[in-house]
């Protein structure tokens, strides 16, 4: 274990850092920061460091939808509980921010649930582990 990473050799490193699944040395994507919009979904198509394939056909990401869709609740529920409970505004006023919410964060949403996404699918293997 890397004493600079803690997770590293973990599916929890990956996710949050959007590198390899499989080396978890690279990004996968060509642009880190989500909240480049125009870039968002520009991925590489091998890993620069290990050569796995994380740019599959168009299609494999449709499944990171449905873990959008979890995330975004992770994402809603606390809001809504602050809003309503916390700041004691009405449901409609609570509504709003739990919409604001998701559309602050929903570039870092969708990069974190394609990275949920890719890590069902891949392992971490250390015999890429950079010396």
């Amino acid at each position: 274990m890397n004493l600079l990473n803690p997770l590293k050799g973990n599916k929890l490193y990956s996710v949050f850092t959007g590198t390899c699944p499989v080396c978890h040395e690279e990004n996968m994507y060509r642009e880190p920061n989500p909240y480049k919009v125009s870039r968002i979904f520009e991925m590489h198509e091998r890993c620069p460091h290990c050569g796995t394939k994380v740019k599959m056909e168009p299609s494999f990401f449709f499944g990171a939808m449905y873990v959008s869709y979890a995330v975004g609740i992770a994402f809603a529920v606390p809001a809504f509980f602050i809003a309503y409970f916390g700041f004691n505004l009405s449901l409609f006023n609570s509504f709003l921010i739990i919409v604001a919410t998701l559309f602050v964060f929903m570039p870092f949403i969708i990069r974190l649930s394609r990275n949920i996404w890719v890590n069902f699918f891949f392992s971490y293997d250390r015999k890429y582990q950079k010396t």
